[in-house]
């Protein structure tokens, strides 16, 4: 049996859901829309916009778990062509991030994009929680594949105690335009038990990739019945719609420009004639010249 109702979200959203009375939760979603939003923001190769998406659906789904103002941060940092990969989303559903080195091609392995090779085995995945204390909760782990799905599932066992199953996907057509993306986290609460967890390691053996479901047209509710099967208990908890969101603005730059001090914009000024300050997370280039820039410069102290 499933208590799964049609949503009334379009575009990307994320499912939160529970299983077996309990012991299983899922969290599942859709994110084609705000990973091809990325893509074309940075300007990502395929292997940098399939290794940035699934990094923004890990974010979203690890958020699920925020409140109010909170936001968590993914750090992937490896050793590969691709450089970091830097993602911070909040509890309202919002998700930015960028690749370090978006332009990075490599060869195809067994006919995939190579994710690991391009972000590198050797490195560390962080997770930080801003959680409204004093200070973060921050999480690390060595990478174990940099395919972000396998990193994550260690994570979520050595530094959160929660025995999990990660499936993270980015389907990228040969024009590089985003067909399908998203992911799932199976997580296995307390009082699981031995034969649940038996069960549910059989029920992933042949499960097919989760950006193929996607692609397919299942939602993220049709991927649940697909993973757990149509005669297991499923009960939905709610759905969050998800969205790619900067948090960047030209006031909050000029705020940034200002703290640089009177004599190091006047320089700028005599230099360049201008300021233009470009946003990692979005790559909007933000300019600020004449009258603006020299509003900058009586605002600033000495």
């Amino acid at each position: 049996m499933s208590n799964l109702g049609p949503t009334e979200i379009t575009g990307d959203y994320v499912v939160r859901a529970t299983a077996l009375d309990g012991q299983i939760r899922a969290l599942v979603g859709q994110t084609k829309e705000l990973v091809e939003e990325a893509r074309q923001k940075h300007h990502t190769s395929p292997i940098a916009t399939a290794a940035l998406g699934r990094t923004l659906t890990a974010g979203l789904l690890l958020a699920q778990d925020l409140k109010g103002d909170n936001t968590l941060t993914i750090r992937v940092m490896g050793d590969g062509p691709l450089g970091g990969i830097i993602v911070t989303a909040d509890a309202a559903g919002g998700v930015r991030g960028y690749v370090q080195e978006p332009e990075v091609y490599l060869p195809s392995r067994e006919g995939k994009l190579d994710v690991g090779g391009a972000v590198g085995k050797n490195g560390t995945l962080h997770v930080s929680k801003d959680l409204g204390m004093k200070e973060p909760y921050v999480g690390s782990v060595p990478l174990v594949s940099g395919e972000i799905a396998e990193d994550l599932t260690y994570y979520l066992a050595a530094s959160e105690q929660i025995p999990s199953v990660t499936a993270l996907g980015v389907l990228v057509n040969t024009d590089g335009r985003v067909i399908a993306a998203g992911g799932f986290i199976l997580q296995l609460m307390p009082g699981a038990t031995e034969s649940t967890i038996s069960w549910l390691e059989g029920r992933l053996v042949n499960l097919e990739p989760v950006s193929t479901m996607l692609a397919r047209g299942l939602s993220p509710a049709d991927i649940l019945r697909e993973v757990l099967g149509e005669s297991t208990e499923i009960k939905i908890l709610g759905s969050q719609a998800v969205s790619f969101r900067c948090q960047c603005s030209r006031e909050k730059l000029m705020t940034l420009l200002v703290s640089l001090g009177r004599e190091e914009l006047a320089n700028i000024r005599q230099e360049e004639g201008q300021v233009e300050v470009r946003c990692h997370f979005c790559n909007e280039v933000y300019s600020f010249a004449g009258p603006q820039l020299e509003q900058l410069i009586e605002e600033s102290s000495d």
